[in-house]
């Protein structure tokens, strides 16, 4: 399969890179810059422009684009920058697919899209949630009904990817390391995590598997709270996380937007589809992903 990746330099991407090409698979990449490698193709999402041929006889898109959610604080013109990141990207892609007869769209997403679902669990039936996120991830997905006409789209709502690279994973260990790890406020919110080995292999299988189509969840088959998380990370770190970080001081550190929407609240996701469709996770619990995540 000739497969073409938007997104490719990020968390995500570069593991997914190497992986596919493992797998047998073609793998070019569309950079924003002049192209400077013979898998590079450029491309200009603002001005709606791929460089000529940068699809030709492409199978399938990954989009993977969109600026960091835990950047920094969210200031209206980060919260616009956010929107701009992903939802201009996509509508672009979702055109490029109709017009290059592209057969496949598989387009990044995110558990937010349920918002906070306290203890419910939830699968891929579960309505839009509520707040910025929630928003974000509508609007997000909608940029790629244009393909849907004549492509399969997946919709990836992924949740905190677990990697030794960074992410998540990445604020939190120097934190454990000084001995300050610690739940956020009750504890009690969810967090539907997945390996970083998991989100590629997934990723992986979605495009193998013509069956599958419109939003899955790549998260995990065993989400945990906030306090399950913090005490799993600790043993894994060999540290102890024996800290509270009160709701009015995460939102005093992150601002009241980040604060309640990235760390205390959170949906309790499961990947009914993934399940269904035979996925087999590597990192089925927390305690493996986080082993496999901090290389112990």
């Amino acid at each position: 399969m000739r497969v073409v990746i938007a997104g490719s330099s990020g968390l995500i991407g570069t593991s997914l890179v190497p992986h596919l090409r493992h797998g047998g698979h073609e793998v070019l990449r569309l950079v924003r810059r002049s192209p400077r490698a013979p898998d590079e193709r450029g491309w200009d999402p603002p001005a709606g422009q791929l460089q000529n041929g940068a699809l030709d006889g492409v199978d399938a898109i990954v989009n993977l684009c969109g600026v960091g959610i835990f950047d920094r604080r969210w200031s209206e013109a980060h919260k616009q920058a956010m929107k701009d990141s992903r939802i201009e990207p996509t509508e672009v892609l979702a055109a490029a697919a109709v017009t290059y007869g592209v057969g496949i769209l598989v387009s990044a997403s995110g558990v937010n899209y349920y918002g906070d679902t306290g203890d419910r669990e939830v699968d891929e039936t579960a309505p839009l949630g509520t707040g910025f996120l929630a928003e974000l991830c509508q609007e997000w997905e909608a940029a790629t009904i244009a393909a849907s006409q004549s492509s399969r789209v997946v919709l990836l709502r992924t949740g905190p990817v677990l990697s030794r690279s960074g992410g998540m994973l990445g604020r939190l260990k120097p934190l454990f390391s000084l001995n300050l790890g610690a739940r956020a406020g009750s504890g009690r919110q969810f967090i539907s995590w997945i390996s970083l080995d998991d989100q590629v292999g997934a990723i992986s299988f979605l495009l193998e598997h013509p069956e599958v189509s419109g939003p899955v969840n790549l998260v995990g088959p065993q989400p945990v709270t906030n306090a399950e998380f913090t005490a799993a990370l600790g043993q894994a770190l060999h540290r102890p996380a024996s800290f509270v970080v009160p709701a009015v001081a995460l939102k005093a550190l992150l601002g009241a937007g980040v604060a309640q929407e990235l760390a205390l609240s959170g949906a309790r996701a499961v990947p009914a589809v993934l399940q269904r469709a035979g996925y087999q996770f590597q990192h089925p619990t927390i305690d493996e992903a986080l082993s496999a995540a901090v290389g112990r």
